[in-house]
């Protein structure tokens, strides 16, 4: 600490110097007048002149000697850095560095200043906010594309220093010698700000000084530029209050008097623009005349929270498409069971029976529940796909003729076609599914009101257009499918919800709340995109973005026709031995009675274990091998792939109650392997068994 000492006695002794030195030039003065022939009058000028200068020295002394240059360390603060074996340095309240020491340098470089903008500029505030209070606390910097996790301590009027927080220096407690050093240093703590510093006046976030005892009935004194371009205000002289919206400043002064505010920020929303959320700071600023006072500082996280929103959203989609997905494949498993009993008890009951009606209306309830499968299944983006090469506008035309016989004579059915429409890659009953539930939807809209109109719109558009439109992600070129309404639209507060399962705006009993899931799922599985712009009064608009197909060089661009349908096979009849492999007891019962029925032998098993065990038992007398794909143990690919030896060339028929895609990949390599989903009735499952032996023979 000798430095300190050194300098503090030269700067004592520059006013004894210059006192020396008027002294000496006065006399010089006296003793030269009568060489000089000099009057009273300019001998009294000469001496004046002199006394004067000495004055204006005397002066800057002064103020040289108590006027520290701005960024320029106190003395002793290379000695604390040095005392550190942590890479360790010496901040002004702007981010510049005052000192470093030789661990902080080889580690951060010579940077002149501390990051003042991002993730890491936040941190930092945060961090020297709470150091001007006298506390130590945790900052993130990123410097140079690296993070390091630095400790803030306050030492001082408006002096930090910032640690490295690096392996093995995880306590927030100095050294013993640094403590001996900064105990020597510094031991104020730092006064609260009266005036914004230079950090806070040119910060990119709001910044105000406020009076009062309460600070959202509290004045503003100063506040910086950024204040009004965050909170649409911040004149002085306003209630701070009055820039946030008044039920969010309710629940923020509920939190600041549990003392949840005190460091931590406090989630509002903004009185301008309630969509707009900020992180409010509150700090206890000096008293004035005036009375207590506050530091608040705005940070504008809106962006942030929308993409949280965002993010939970996807993760709560995603969620329950594997429920609903997982749901069913259960469920189709249990519709298989009642198709099939319903197909035995048809035989025993046929038309003319009293209870041919009632197996009838059970039939029609089990396809209708089988329906209701399949919009699960779509919208948890496990349907089995068919994908074809279609020209949007075709599809809408063709199409138009349903949606006509749909919509009702108070709802206006208008079409737009764009010209140079392009083609797209997809399953056609689904994009066909997807329009019918949109326009369904609007008319139910238009209808609620009294009437109106319905518009279906397809077009070319380019990427950026995607993007104006609502698909933020686009790229390169989209073929566009809009639906939209001139209904009363659709509310605010219901818009994040409109694509979940089961969330219906209708009465009980007239909507299943999967209309639009099932849209939503659609447009997932066939790489496209879906939004939605809607307004209250002004109508809703859904566009469905699919990506633009193109033809492989060389190959005609004209759309391939799908798969044709395989002949209906008229005798159901037949011979062979069949492995059938199902978990599902039920199911597994029922089919093989009914294919035994029809001349088939029939090896039931349970599990893919079993299928294992007697296929080797019964090698190269398997004529056919049916399995489920998903079963407790070994999964049906993984069955085929060991049972191959002894099957040798038969044909394997998965079914399952997920989508062929699901499984497809475990197959590569395989041939002879079909797919039928679920749920099936006996007559399906005759067919193809049939079918597929016939290939075979």
């Amino acid at each position: 600490m000798a430095e300190p000492q050194v300098r503090k006695g030269r700067k004592s002794f520059e006013p004894l110097i210059a006192g020396a030195v008027v002294f000496f030039l006065m006399a010089v003065v006296f003793a030269a007048a009568p060489a000089l022939n000099a009057g009273p009058t300019t001998l009294a000028g000469l001496l004046l002149l002199i006394g004067l200068a000495g004055v204006a020295c005397l002066g800057l002394f002064v103020l040289r000697g108590s006027a520290e240059p701005p960024g320029e360390a106190q003395p002793g603060a290379e000695l604390l850095v040095d005392a550190l074996s942590e890479p360790a340095a010496i901040a002004a309240p702007d981010g510049r560095m005052q000192a470093a020491n030789a661990a902080w340098k080889s580690t951060i470089g010579l940077s002149a200043r501390l990051p003042k903008s991002g993730a890491s500029g936040s941190s930092l505030f945060a961090a020297l906010t709470a150091a001007r209070r006298g506390e130590t606390s945790h900052a993130t910097l990123k410097v140079a594309g690296a993070e390091h996790d630095a400790i803030v301590s306050p030492l001082g009027a408006r002096r930090f220093l910032v640690r490295l927080n690096g392996p093995g220096s995880g306590a927030l407690a100095l050294p013993s010698a640094a403590m001996e050093v900064l105990s020597a240093f510094s031991t104020a703590q730092p006064p609260p700000p009266k005036v914004l510093d230079a950090f806070a006046a040119a910060s990119p976030f709001g910044a105000c000084l406020l009076v009062g005892d309460d600070p959202f009935e509290a004045t503003i004194v100063e506040a910086n530029p950024a204040l009004t371009a965050v909170a649409g205000g911040g004149e002085k002289g306003q209630v701070f209050g009055s820039l946030i919206e008044p039920a969010s400043r309710a629940d923020a002064a509920q939190k600041l008097s549990l003392g949840q505010g005190s460091g931590a920020p406090v989630e509002v929303r903004l009185a301008h623009d309630p969509a707009r959320i900020a992180h409010l700071y509150l700090s206890r600023n000096a008293p004035s005349e005036k009375g207590a006072g506050w530091v608040a500082y705005l940070v504008d996280v809106s962006e942030q929270k929308q993409i949280e929103l965002q993010l939970a959203q996807s993760q709560k989609m995603q969620a329950i498409g594997q429920l609903a997905g997982g749901v069913a494949h259960d469920f189709n498993n249990l519709l298989t069971a009642i198709f099939m009993q319903l197909d035995v008890l048809a035989t025993r009951h046929p038309v003319g029976d009293p209870s041919y009606e009632g197996l009838n209306e059970i039939k029609q309830t089990s396809t209708r529940a089988a329906d209701l499968v399949r919009k699960l299944l779509a919208f948890s983006r496990k349907q089995t796909v068919q994908r074809e090469i279609l020209d949007v506008g075709e599809l809408v035309s063709e199409f138009e003729v349903l949606l006509r016989r749909v919509l009702y004579e108070d709802v206006k059915l208008t079409t737009d076609y764009g010209r140079n429409l392009p083609l797209v890659r997809a399953d056609r009953g689904q994009l066909e599914t997807a329009v019918m539930n949109l326009a369904v939807n609007a008319r139910d809209s238009v209808r609620a009101h009294g009437g109106g109109a319905v518009n279906i719109r397809t077009a070319r558009v380019t990427q950026e257009q995607a993007r104006d439109l609502g698909y933020p992600t686009a790229l390169g070129d989209q073929a566009m499918i809009e639906v939209s309404d001139d209904g009363p639209g659709i509310a605010p507060e219901v818009m994040t919800k409109i694509f979940d399962p089961f969330f219906t705006t209708k009465p009980v009993g007239e909507g299943t709340g999967l209309g639009l899931a099932t849209v939503y799922g659609i447009v997932k599985q066939s790489d496209g995109w879906i939004s939605v712009d809607s307004k209250p009064g002004e109508g809703a608009a859904f566009r469905i973005f699919l990506p633009v197909h193109i033809p492989v060089p060389g190959v005609a661009a004209a759309p391939v026709p799908a798969a044709p349908k395989r002949p209906v096979a008229r005798d159901l009849s037949g011979a062979g031995r069949i492995l059938f492999v199902e978990d599902e007891d039920a199911v597994r019962g029922v089919a093989a009675k009914l294919l035994r029925l029809r001349g088939y032998e029939v090896i039931e098993a349970a599990s893919g274990e079993e299928a294992l065990r007697l296929a080797e038992a019964h090698a190269g007398t398997i004529d056919l091998m049916i399995s489920d794909v998903v079963m407790p143990g070994m999964q049906g690919p993984d069955l085929l792939k060991q049972a191959r030896g002894y099957l040798g060339a038969a044909p394997v028929m998965f079914i399952s109650g997920y989508a062929e895609s699901e499984f497809s990949d475990l197959l590569e390599g395989e041939v002879n392997v079909s797919f039928l989903p679920k749920p099936i009735d006996i007559k399906t499952l005759a067919e193809r068994v049939k079918q597929e032996l016939q290939k075979a023979a």
